[in-house]
C-alpha cells in the first residue's frame, strides 16, 4: 500500500505487529540508522529487531505515517512480504522508538540455522483441524510453559520449557518417543503469531525430521477464522500486551498479569492468598525477596494514583494506552 495512500483517519493510532525471516547477512547493520531516521522522522514509536536473519517487531503510527515505514521495511531484500497484524490504539501505545541490531528475531541459540526456506510447510487454520486430528501427526506446542497454561490445542505436546532457546534440547532429549525410527510420523507446531514455530520448524528439519507442519498465522488466526463450534482449541491464548489473554474471535480472556514476575494469573490465581495485586502472584512469592515486593507495592501505589489522575505510568501501561495493541512474541 502507498505510503500516500493511508485508510487510517490522522487522528487514529495504527499498530502493526510484523516479521519476515529474510536473508539480511552481515548487511542487517546498516539497515538500522536509516529505519531509525525514518520512524523518528514521521513520528513512528515502537521497536524493531535487526538481525541477520531478518526483521521482528511492533510499530505504530498516525496518519500515513506507518504506511511509510512499512513501504521502507517491504522494500528491503526479502521483505517483499511481511507477516503483518494490524490493531489500532486510542493513545500511543509506546514511548519512543528503538531499532535495535540483535543476533536472532527470536532467540534459539542455534548457530548456523537458516529459517529463510528452511520452514516447515505452513497450514491455513482451515485445514488445522484435520491435520492434528490425524492420529500419525505429532502436534507439539513451541510456546513457554506459562502459556500453555492458559489453553492449547487438545492432545498438543507440552515440552515444558521456560524460554524458546530451551525447545532445541528438550526436543533432542525427546526425540526418539516422538518420532521413533521406521514410523511416518507428521509433526505440527504452533504459536502465538507464528515466528517461533516457523523457527522451530526450521530446526527440525536441520536435525533430519522431513514432515514438517507449522499453523499459518499462529493461535490468533486460527481463533480469528474457526468458528468456536469448528474450533480444537481450549481455553485460552496469552498473548504480549494488556489484553493478557484472548479466547475465540480474539474475544476478551479472563486472565490478568501478575505485575511481579509478569505472568498471566486466572481467576483461581487471583483468589490464592499469595496473588497481591501489582506484587505477586503463587508463582512467584517465593521468587521475590521483601524489598523488591516493597518496591512493587510502591510502584503500584503510583499506578494507582496515575489512573486516577487519568494518566499512564511508565512500566506499568494504565487502561488508557492502548489496550489493544499487539505486541511480538
Amino acid at each position: 500500500m502507498p505510503a500516500t495512500d493511508s485508510p487510517w483517519p490522522d487522528t487514529t493510532w495504527q499498530v502493526a505487529a510484523l516479521y519476515r525471516f529474510a536473508p539480511f547477512g552481515e548487511a542487517a547493520a546498516g539497515f538500522r540508522a536509516p529505519l531509525q531516521a525514518l520512524c523518528d522522522a514521521r513520528g513512528v514509536i515502537g521497536t524493531l529487531l535487526l538481525a541477520p536473519e531478518g526483521i521482528n517487531g511492533t510499530i505504530a503510527g498516525q496518519g500515513d505515517a506507518l504506511e511509510a515505514v512499512l513501504d521502507h521495511i517491504r522494500a528491503l531484500p526479502g521483505c517483499a512480504t511481511l507477516s503483518l497484524k494490524r490493531a489500532t490504539a486510542e493513545v500511543a501505545p509506546f514511548h519512543r522508538m528503538k531499532v535495535r541490531l540483535k543476533r536472532e528475531i527470536v532467540t534459539l541459540g542455534q548457530p548456523g540455522l537458516d529459517p529463510v526456506g528452511r520452514a516447515g510447510r505452513h497450514v491455513p487454520p482451515a485445514d488445522w483441524n484435520a491435520l492434528i486430528a490425524d492420529p500419525d501427526t505429532v502436534v507439539i506446542d513451541t510456546r513457554n510453559a506459562y502459556e500453555v497454561a492458559v489453553g492449547s490445542f487438545a492432545g498438543a505436546v507440552d515440552p515444558g520449557t521456560a524460554s524458546f532457546r530451551d525447545f532445541p534440547d528438550w526436543f533432542r532429549a525427546e526425540r526418539a518417543r516422538l518420532v521413533p525410527e521406521g514410523r511416518p510420523v507428521k509433526v505440527a507446531m504452533f504459536c502465538t503469531g507464528g515466528i517461533r514455530c516457523e523457527k522451530a520448524t526450521a530446526f527440525l528439519r536441520a536435525e533430519g525430521v522431513d514432515e514438517v507442519y507449522h499453523l499459518d498465522g499462529g493461535i490468533l488466526r486460527y481463533l480469528e477464522e474457526v468458528p468456536e463450534a469448528d474450533s480444537l482449541w481450549r481455553g485460552e491464548c496469552f498473548v504480549f500486551d494488556e489484553r493478557v489473554a484472548v479466547g475465540h474471535g480474539l474475544s476478551p480472556g479472563t486472565h490478568s498479569l501478575c505485575r511481579g514476575c509478569r505472568r498471566p494469573v486466572s481467576p483461581e490465581g487471583r483468589a490464592h492468598p499469595a496473588f497481591v495485586e501489582g506484587v505477586s502472584c503463587a508463582a512467584c512469592l517465593d521468587e521475590r525477596d521483601d524489598r523488591r515486593r516493597a518496591a512493587y507495592a510502591e510502584r503500584h501505589r503510583q499506578v494507582v494514583l496515575a489512573q486516577r489522575r487519568g494518566q499512564g505510568h511508565v512500566g506499568v501501561p494504565g487502561p488508557d494506552r492502548g489496550s489493544r495493541v499487539f505486541a511480538r512474541e
